[in-house]
């Protein structure tokens, strides 16, 4: 199978010094029992400061895959066979281990979506918050202590100064991942992955974390990768959005036209989910089918055995990610002007 033709995400020449991270054909294949599979493929996109970029899909299309790729916490099975991740200057794919863990926390920083498991719990809030100030600026124990009272005061933590001895598991669910947040915000990266921040939350915590989120990017000028499923989230707090599916980004743009207009049939078939017009008594839309097993993805168009508008083309010839209908707008399917009828 013949990969895809290089499809990087082109920004508005206005736009070009707001790039903060840039993904070019990012391939992640995992070594497995009965053989290598490919979990992204040739995956681009960009991130701009001031931005939310929105990675959005099913469970399992490869969104946290890419975001582990970003800042190297690949399990030991996983390779990144192809592809480039530029932050400034520096291509991060093959950038050196010292290079790497300079970056994190002062460029690019990732917020995990159990804050429970992320924190490590035999050390207190207040240690774990101090330490990227002792090692990247290396300020003393008594310093980087107080920047920890003051982060957890500026993520909305009551009585800071006598929590900041406390421990993990005496904080409630929304309190660890403002504590997260704040462990990954402490040196004011240029760009934060936030990978399901609002997972097991309830909807009032959940606004809460995003309120936080939009303060602080506006803050820190920062660029935001939120990677999420729930079309919701994604239509309130993203500017732009990169549907992803079987491990490839098939459809790009701003959120507000993607959304209103989508160009390829799975981003339709994602929304017309959504059970907004739902009526009493009549089964909820869904897409037909499943996702295909890494280990026997097809050639052509990935979602070919879901798609109604699939045909002997999309069998053979997989469709590049290229410009549609206006600009900032991609869609990697072979008939964008069809899907309004399905």
């Amino acid at each position: 199978m013949s990969a895809p033709a290089p499809a990087v995400e082109s920004p508005d020449v206005a736009d070009t010094d707001r790039v903060a991270l840039e993904v070019a054909d990012l391939t992640v294949d995992l070594r497995t029992p009965s053989g290598t599979v490919r979990a992204v493929d040739h995956v681009s996109f960009t991130a701009r400061r001031g931005e939310t970029l929105a990675l959005l899909g099913e469970s399992g299309c490869g969104k946290s895959m890419t975001a582990q790729a970003l800042v190297g916490l690949l399990e030991p099975i996983a390779d990144i066979t192809d592809g480039s991740v530029r932050l400034g200057d520096v291509d991060l794919v093959t950038a050196k281990a010292r290079t790497r863990r300079t970056l994190a926390a002062t460029e690019l920083a990732i917020v995990f979506q159990d804050a429970l498991t992320a924190l490590n719990p035999v050390y207190t809030v207040g240690k774990q918050l101090a330490e990227p100030f002792r090692i990247h600026r290396g300020l003393s124990s008594k310093e980087a202590r107080r920047e920890a009272v003051s982060l957890m005061e500026r993520v909305g933590i009551p009585e800071p100064e006598s929590r900041v001895d406390s421990y993990p598991h005496q904080f409630s669910g929304g309190m660890r991942q403002r504590l997260l947040i704040a462990m990954a915000v402490a040196l004011s990266p240029t760009v934060l992955l936030a990978d399901e921040p609002t997972t097991a939350l309830d909807v009032t915590v959940q606004a809460q974390i995003m309120s936080l989120l939009r303060d602080l990017r506006t803050e820190h000028d920062m660029a935001v990768i939120l990677i999420t499923h729930d079309l919701a989230l994604v239509a309130e707090e993203a500017d732009r959005v990169a549907i992803m599916y079987a491990g490839n980004v098939v459809e790009t743009g701003p959120v507000a036209e993607v959304f209103s207009s989508p160009q390829h049939p799975y981003t339709k078939g994602l929304l017309d989910s959504v059970p907004v017009h739902a009526v009493r008594g009549e089964d909820l839309k869904s897409i037909g089918g499943t996702p295909p097993d890494l280990h026997s993805i097809p050639s052509g168009c990935v979602y070919q055995a879901r798609c109604p508008l699939a045909r002997d083309l999309c069998r053979t010839t997989r469709p590049p990610l290229a410009d549609v209908a206006t600009p900032g707008r991609r869609s990697a399917c072979h008939f964008p002007e069809e899907i309004s009828h399905v």
